[in-house]
């Protein structure tokens, strides 16, 4: 037990390590561009439309996810026993019981989502209820209530969104500088200059590192629901199996982008997972191997 918890708290600080360097990262990027233009309205323009962006996916991103995904609500009667287990590792795990969805896809696999415990909601494909045995089927949905308990979903808005916002504000910068809106050489002074090369530089280079950052949020955030997962039910092998056999899955799910893809407990996309560092660097997923092998050295 010590186990868990030891290695929940180690990637609870270096997750929010992650979300401090990333804040720290998108307000020096705005005063960057502030500053090469001389005007603060840019840094108070991104902070704003940062937080519109924050607020329109904190209120809506379930009905957005839940929506491109096509779940569909699916009712206690439509199936008792699911009802029953989620029904239990709630009570385990503190939590009001989520709405239940579908998704009518054969790919066993499942995620979270919803702004909060109250408004949460945990969507499982046919084939994960098709495939599963029931103490598998517990640690995967152990999984996805560790992510409503941990407070993912919010973290998630939080992260995309601050991609988001980086890559507006270098495209902006990028179609402003291109134009020649920005002080006229004769204006500027060498260390201007120097510094208008360095925010180039910048724009350039800061949609690739907020992608990155973001990526290693998300893999960090799925070894603490897996660790938090296995502490619900007590049973990490449970949720190892369940990993194998949603990763020997061969087929990709058809109904799915790549917006949505790092909800799921396993990517829904296959045929990448076992490639080179490149792929592992760029993918919002830590790989299979990994977690299977972190579970199983948990002791209970």
């Amino acid at each position: 037990m010590a186990t868990l918890y030891t290695q929940a708290e180690k990637n609870v600080r270096k997750t929010w390590i992650l979300m401090t360097s990333f804040l720290i990262f998108v307000i020096f990027l705005g005063w960057i561009f502030s500053q090469v233009f001389s005007n603060s309205a840019i840094l108070y323009f991104a902070v704003f439309l940062a937080l519109f962006q924050s607020f329109i996916s904190y209120w809506y991103s379930d009905k957005i996810v839940l929506a491109m995904t096509k779940a569909k609500p699916l009712e206690k009667s439509d199936n008792p026993q699911l009802y029953r287990i989620v029904e239990n590792l709630c009570i385990s795990a503190g939590l009001p019981l989520p709405k239940i969805y579908i998704i009518d896809e054969d790919q066993p696999n499942a995620f979270a989502t919803g702004r909060d415990k109250n408004h949460a909601v945990i969507a499982v494909t046919r084939g994960l209820l098709e495939r599963l045995e029931k103490p598998e089927l517990e640690g995967v949905i152990a999984h996805e209530l560790a992510h409503i308990g941990n407070k993912d979903m919010l973290l998630q808005t939080i992260t995309v969104t601050l991609v988001a916002f980086v890559a507006i504000l270098s495209d902006w910068f990028l179609r402003v500088s291109f134009w020649g809106m920005g002080k006229r050489d004769d204006e500027r002074n060498n260390t201007n200059t120097i510094f208008a090369v360095f925010a180039l530089f910048a724009i350039i280079l800061a949609p690739l590192i907020a992608q990155l950052i973001h990526f290693a949020i998300s893999r960090k955030r799925e070894f603490l629901a897996d660790a938090t997962g296995a502490l619900i039910t007590r049973y990490p092998e449970g949720l190892a199996r369940a990993l194998e056999k949603i990763a020997s899955y061969p087929h990709s799910m058809k109904g799915i982008s790549s917006a949505t893809a790092h909800l799921f407990i396993v990517n829904p996309f296959r045929g990448k997972e076992k490639e080179n560092w490149v792929v592992k660097l760029f993918s919002t997923h830590p790989p299979i191997e990994e977690r299977i092998k972190a579970l199983r050295e948990m002791s209970i």
